[in-house]
Formats: C-alpha cells, sequence, structure tokens
C-alpha cells in the first residue's frame, strides 16, 4: 500500500453566485480609503487547549535546547479573539473560556466603547458563524443598549469556504507562529500574558495589511467561482 501525502485545503465551491457576491463584497471593502469614522475591522477567533507540565523542564544551556518532557496534563480550552484594522496597524487579542453569542457581544461591546468610541459605525468583516450576529447583542444587553450597539456595526461577512478573504486569519496565524506554537499555557492568565506582550511588540512596529489582491484579479483567477451567464 502506498503511502500519500494528504494537504488540508479551503476549496471554494464552483460557479456560486453567493460565494461570489460575498467575496467581492469583501474585497470592495479592502479598496475603500481610510476613514476615521468609518474603520474597517476585521475578528476572527479559535479555541486552544490549555496544558501543563508534569514535569520540570530543563533549561536551555549553551549546548543544549530547553528540553521538555513529552507528557503533560490537560487543564481545559480557551478562546482566542482577534480583532485587527489592517489599514491602521493595530490588532488584538483577547482571551476567554468560550466563544459563545454572549462572549463574542462583549468582545465587540469593549471594541466599540474603548478604540471606536468616537467612530460613527465599524465595518466589521467576518465569517458568519451563528454567534456573530445582531441577535448576539440582545442575549447580552437590554434592548436599548443593544440597538445602540447594533447601529454602530455594518457586517461585511466572508463566503463559506472563503475564510481566507479575512485578514484577522492571517494575524491569527502570525500569532500562532510567533507566540503559540510549540508552547504550553496551563492557565489563561498565562495565556494572557503572553497574547497581550506579542500585541503590544506587533503594534509597537505599526505592522498593517497590505492586501493586493482585487475584485479585477478574482474575476480573472477564480473565474471558475462565477456562474456562467446564459445568453
Amino acid at each position: 500500500m502506498t503511502n500519500r501525502k494528504i494537504q488540508y485545503w479551503v476549496i471554494p465551491p464552483n460557479a456560486d453566485a453567493e460565494f461570489a457576491a460575498c467575496m467581492e463584497e469583501v474585497l470592495d471593502t479592502y479598496e475603500e480609503p481610510y476613514d476615521r469614522d468609518y474603520p474597517v475591522v476585521c475578528m476572527d477567533e479559535q479555541p486552544i487547549q490549555l496544558h501543563k507540565e508534569k514535569r520540570t523542564p530543563i533549561p536551555a544551556t549553551k549546548y543544549h535546547p530547553c528540553r521538555v518532557d513529552y507528557e503533560y496534563e490537560r487543564c481545559g480550552t480557551a478562546s482566542v479573539f482577534m480583532f485587527t484594522e489592517p489599514l491602521a496597524g493595530w490588532r488584538q487579542v483577547n482571551i476567554r473560556q468560550q466563544r459563545t453569542k454572549i462572549d463574542w457581544a462583549l468582545e465587540m461591546e469593549m471594541l466599540l466603547t474603548i478604540r471606536y468610541k468616537k467612530a460613527k459605525k465599524i465595518i466589521l468583516i467576518c465569517d458568519n458563524l451563528n454567534t456573530h450576529t445582531k441577535g448576539a447583542f440582545y442575549e447580552a444587553f437590554k434592548p436599548a443598549r443593544a440597538r445602540s450597539l447594533v447601529r454602530r456595526v455594518e457586517f461585511r461577512y466572508t463566503p463559506k469556504h472563503g475564510s481566507w478573504l479575512n485578514a484577522a486569519e492571517n494575524e491569527l496565524s502570525s500569532l500562532t507562529r510567533q507566540c503559540l506554537s510549540g508552547r504550553r499555557f496551563p492557565t489563561i492568565g498565562k495565556l494572557k500574558s503572553e497574547t497581550n506582550a506579542w500585541c503590544e511588540r506587533s503594534n509597537s512596529k505599526q505592522r498593517g495589511v497590505d492586501w493586493q489582491f482585487q475584485i479585477k484579479d478574482a474575476r480573472i483567477k477564480l473565474k471558475s467561482l462565477y456562474p456562467k451567464i446564459k445568453t
């Protein structure tokens, strides 16, 4: 029997009008110039397993790297919430125990009342997970408060199987490679401390996103995604 490598990939559907419509709306958003009254914000989230060392690691020396035992103890899970404003070179990571509708609504409230307190409305790019909805605000707040928050958010959903269109996913990938990969975090507090340090360092560089893929490119390179018009 021959072993064959498998590469996991996000495979978009063929000739899908809804995919094309959502994709073009997001790409159109990325082409808009910076507007402090209507900032474009991307968000994404991912779960993470918390682990505790069962044996004390041996510190690194001049001749040997740090040595960590294979065995560990599971300490539950946490959720990483990533928010980023591509044109401003800013990102923020918050850690919660869960990622329910209420958790998401609370994160959004903090975003709207602190960093974007003076903005008229934020243009939010996110996936269409069932927690990312207007109704989530009404599960977390009283109607008047919920409505005041909803009015300041304009949703631009990425299409299903089109998560690559979300700049926040790129930031999560960077966070994973530069801060989380190959490490064990026993508590949410420790995870928060490390991700906050990563955010501060990244924000100090004002590293933004140079998004160059435009609608005109999509209509050529991804033409199979568009329905064939019958004449």
